[in-house]
């Protein structure tokens, strides 16, 4: 049975369950259930760590976005600038190369306005606070690359697009169980191209 890793930030520990469900029988699939890949970063260390725990994968299907574009105060830049961001997810893609797997990026889903995700908290303080503008920008460099390296990828943000209330649920940032349960569908579907082919 061919294995998958799944790995990225919170929007895919939304749908990671339902994509396990629906590749049942299929595909092995694997993530880190207790922990999100964050920035590009850590993505990048998360994945070396998989590679090196549990082996080879046949795909590997990943996201960054929102914590690479994210300024959290006392900052006034975000952590990764885009030219960084995309420099981290090369690296990502190179590591998955090495490990002989088929990589799937996935973009950043939606914002629904301009500082829609204010709402987030952490001790009381706002600790999100997005435009999409940085969403469309971001995806726009990582669509770039990914097209330029001849990587599949699994357009998360038209999909959410498509609801008018792009699946928010009340924090503004993640996803509603209807949401989550879309972007497994259409995730599990290019796992199985991508093996197809």
């Amino acid at each position: 049975m061919k294995r998958v890793l799944l790995l990225g930030d919170s929007i895919r520990m939304g749908y990671d369950e339902y994509v396990k469900e629906i590749l049942s029988g299929e595909f092995e699939v694997v993530y880190d259930d207790a922990d999100n890949g964050r920035f590009s970063a850590y993505t990048l260390w998360q994945a070396n760590q998989f590679f090196k725990n549990h082996g080879r994968f046949d795909v590997v299907h990943w996201n960054n976005g929102y914590w690479d574009m994210n300024i959290e105060p006392p900052m006034t830049g975000p952590i990764h600038p885009v030219g960084e961001y995309v420099h981290y997810l090369g690296r990502i893609l190179g590591e998955i190369r090495r490990n002989g797997a088929v990589p799937v990026f996935a973009t950043t889903v939606p914002v629904l306005s301009k500082e829609a995700a204010k709402e987030v908290m952490r001790e009381g303080v706002a600790v999100f606070s997005y435009d999409n503008e940085w969403v469309e920008k971001y995806n726009a460099a990582a669509v770039a690359f990914m097209k330029s390296e001849s990587v599949a990828v699994n357009d998360l943000y038209s999909l959410c697009r498509k609801d008018p209330h792009c699946y928010k649920c009340p924090d503004l940032l993640h996803l509603t169980e209807e949401g989550y349960g879309k972007c497994a569908e259409q995730t599990a579907n290019i796992i199985r191209e991508v093996c197809r082919s």
